[in-house]
This record gives C-alpha cells, structure tokens and sequence, in this order.
C-alpha cells in the first residue's frame, strides 16, 4: 500500500523490518521522514500491521491514525501537513549503502559511465552515498575537476563524493595540493589503479593527508611482477597461455605500505583486497593501529579464477580472481572484522572494449547493481555474517573513514534509507549503467531493492 508521491511533507515508512548497525537496533519500526528537511523525524516500535488487518477504516501507526480509504488516493492530511505512506509489509528498511570505490568515468570516459547514469546504477542497487575514484582524464588534481565533479553530483539523487588524487595526473612524481583540494571538498586521497611505487613520495602523502583529517586508499600491485594484468598467475594464466599477476605484486605493496602507515600513525585503506596473505598483514597491522582499514569486492568474496575461464573479459580485473584459499580467507577476514567494507570497485567499461582479446581487453566489472544481492548470497545465506553484520560493511563502516553523514538510522539524522526483500529473487539482465561487463548476467539472486531514499525522496523504486 502506498500512496507516495512527489510533494508530501511528511512520509511514513511503516511495517519496515529496520536494522541500524550504529546503534545495533533491529526489529519492526514505523519511520517518520520530514521530506523537506531530508531528516528522519521519529522513529517507533511496532508490530507488523496492514490495513486489510486492521478490520475498520483505519490504519494504525506509531503517529496516529490516517484515513485508510484514502489512500492510494493521493494525498492525506495528518495535522495540516501533507502525508505519503508506504506500507513495507515486513520488507528491511536499513541506511542507504555506501560504496567507497566506484569509478563514473566522468570526466573523460563518459562512453563507459557519467555521473548521472551511473549515481542511477547506485540507487537502484540500494546506494545514497558514493565516493568517486579520480582516475578520470583530466584527472582530479586541480580544483576545477574536483568542483566539476562534486557539482554535477549536486545533480543526481544521491550524495556524490570524491577522492582527489595523491599525485599531479597519477603519475607517481609529484603531490597534489592535498590542503587545498581537502578544503574544497575532496573526500581522500587516490591514485587508485597505479600503486605509488616511491616511498618517500607515500609517506609525504600519508603525512600530509592525515594533517587533513583524510584517509588514502591504495591500489596494491606492483607492475614489475606483473606479465600481464586481470588474470591470476595460476589456473588461469596457464589455461589462456599467458604471464598473469603474481599473489606477491600485492603482498609486498600491502607490506610496505601498511609499515609506512604504521610508521606514520596516519589512516591508510587497502583497496580491494584479494590474496590471504594480505588479508593476514592487515590483520596483524590492526592490532598495532586503529588508522588501518581495508575494503573487499564482492566479486572477490564470490569468484575464483575459474570465472575468468568461463566468462574471459567479463571477469578480468584489477586485481585478480585468486583461489578458493583467498576467497574464504577473505570471507574470514570479513567475519572477524580485519575487513572493515565492502565496497564494489563498479568499473564500467563498453562492449567494444570488453569485447577485446583478453591481454587488450581493459580490467574491470560493474557491481554497484549486484552488490547487496552477493552480499545476501554469499554471505549472509550462508551463516558468515549476519544480515546486520552486512548491512553494518556496507553503510556505517565505509561511511565512519570518509567521515560521511551516512550509515545509520537515528532521530534527526539523514532520511537515507534501503528498503529490500532478501528472500525475492530478480535475473541479472538489465542495468542502469551504460555499461554491463558483469559475470553475473543471467544469473538469479537473492534481495530485491523496493525503495532507495536519499534526502527523504524516493530515488528509486522497485
């Protein structure tokens, strides 16, 4: 039942199964929104309830009573204030995701992904904040890509953030003004895509970065091991007769960089992570530290190298597929919180492109789409973690290192929320996003996004 429109003041969300992983809070709520203040106004307990069990003409909820038979109708009044309902008949109703490694392609790229089409790929998976990575063209080292950025997110639904670059055009030599680009508005520091090979320039940039109160995220492999990227230095290198990428292109990286880190006391984040080794290094890392974070794909907690046998480019990334060994050490890194997020690493890239032999074809999947649904899947399906253990990975720990107003359900705070069915199942098929190199076409998952509300709007709906 819903009579939701575009012009209420006030919306309820009633018979929600709510799960806030700040507070651990979890059960059935009705939820007050001020849509014109894009806060949450109230919070209450209840029972499941619908109107068909009321048994009268009315629907009772935890602010009153509204006049059943007009909804669906248009509009109802409530206390001289315009009223939108949406009954979630028992489905979750949890913080907005938040992913901390998505590349829109925009500036630069804008064939594969913009920032418009591709903040719809992230409110149709259940997403209200993103932060950008900066390996656009031109990239964002100067004040002008960043402002563009941040304003042409200003025009989507949802809260688009960025990261700036550590170095001038990515390329290893010279640091950017991280004061001034913090200042305007940069979420963190990245080069994500090119590791930064020289020490002395990583600790200047951590020095400088943590002055600023801002995270840098690593991409962790070092190309001089590397024969040719995307693919495994195992089964699957071997099976397409060529070089692949070596486990210690990220092992000695993650290595190094957690020391310098450490050396620094400054807040570090290893992108996604993908060996079992390297997961035990910042495992040991965060008993010495609270500023050590790292993030995991679901495409790296769900799939071997053995998917990039059976569907070639479409699973060739950066890094790559491992073993069975990486993905459960992975899984248990998830579980025993050395891995802090999950964040999708969503790379869109065209047909044309992915179409390529696999040495040409450019590295990278699409995932802001399918991301809840592997979660669900892979993770809480199977007993590794709780529904609210995902939803924490997915919303207030990505949100806590970027210091973003995001990942938790509370009085006054955002009326960012997901609304989902775990159990209803949707073919992977169509997208929001330009692009579809993914290697879950065609595949059947679990948990289906009803509602995606940023700012107390509907952004999505299901």
């Amino acid at each position: 039942m819903s009579n939701y429109g575009k012009d209420e003041k006030m919306l309820i969300l009633k018979n929600g199964y709510m799960l806030d992983p700040a507070s651990g809070t979890e059960g059935y709520y009705d939820i007050l929104i001020d849509t014109e203040r894009g806060r949450i106004a109230k919070i209450a307990p209840r029972g499941v309830r619908t109107a068909d069990d009321a048994g009268d003409a009315s629907v009772q909820n935890a602010f009153g009573s509204v006049d059943s038979e007009n909804m669906g109708n248009g509009e109802t009044e409530t206390e001289g204030e315009s009223l939108g309902i949406i009954d979630l008949n028992g489905q979750m109703v949890a913080p907005g995701l938040v992913d901390v490694h998505v590349h829109f392609r925009d500036p630069g790229f804008t064939h594969k992904e913009d920032i418009h089409t591709g903040a719809a790929a992230a409110a149709k998976g259940g997403f209200t904040s993103v932060v950008l990575m900066a390996n656009t063209k031109p990239a964002v080292d100067n004040p002008e890509t960043l402002a563009y950025v941040l304003n042409q997110g200003k025009e989507t639904g949802i809260h688009v953030h960025t990261c700036a670059n550590v170095t001038m055009g990515l390329q290893g030599k010279e640091l950017t003004d991280m004061e001034s680009l913090s200042g305007q508005g940069a979420a963190g520091f990245t080069d994500d895509g090119i590791p930064l090979m020289d020490e002395t320039l990583l600790r200047a940039a951590l020095q400088r970065a943590a002055k600023c109160s801002k995270p840098v995220s690593l991409h962790e492999e070092n190309p001089a091991l590397i024969k040719n990227n995307g693919v495994n230095a195992g089964k699957a290198a071997a099976y397409f007769g060529i070089g692949g990428s070596p486990r210690e292109a990220e092992i000695s990286m993650v290595e190094r960089d957690l020391r310098i880190a450490l050396e620094e006391k400054a807040d570090l984040s290893i992108q996604h992570i993908s060996t079992k080794e390297a997961v035990d290094l910042v495992r040991q890392a965060k008993k010495r530290s609270s500023h050590i974070f790292a993030e995991a794909t679901p495409h790296h907690f769900t799939l071997t190298e053995d998917a990039v046998v059976r569907h070639g480019t479409l699973a060739k990334m950066n890094p790559p597929l491992r073993e069975e060994a990486d993905r459960l050490a992975i899984i248990e890194g998830l579980r025993d919180g050395t891995i802090d997020m999950i964040a999708t690493d969503h790379a869109p890239h065209s047909a044309e492109e992915k179409a390529k032999p696999l040495t040409e074809a450019p590295s990278g999947i699409i995932g802001l789409e399918t991301a809840l649904s592997l979660g669900i899947r892979e993770l809480v399906d199977k007993g590794y973690l709780s529904m609210m253990e995902l939803i924490g990975k997915m919303s207030l720990a990505p949100a806590k290192l970027y210091h973003l107003d995001a990942g938790y359900l509370k009085e006054g705070g955002p009326a960012d929320l997901v609304v989902f069915d775990p159990e209803k199942k949707w073919v992977v098929k169509e997208f929001a996003s330009k692009a579809a190199n993914s290697p879950f076409l065609g595949e059947t998952l679990p948990g289906v996004v009803s509602y995606t509300i940023c700012g107390g709007k509907a952004v999505y709906r299901g």
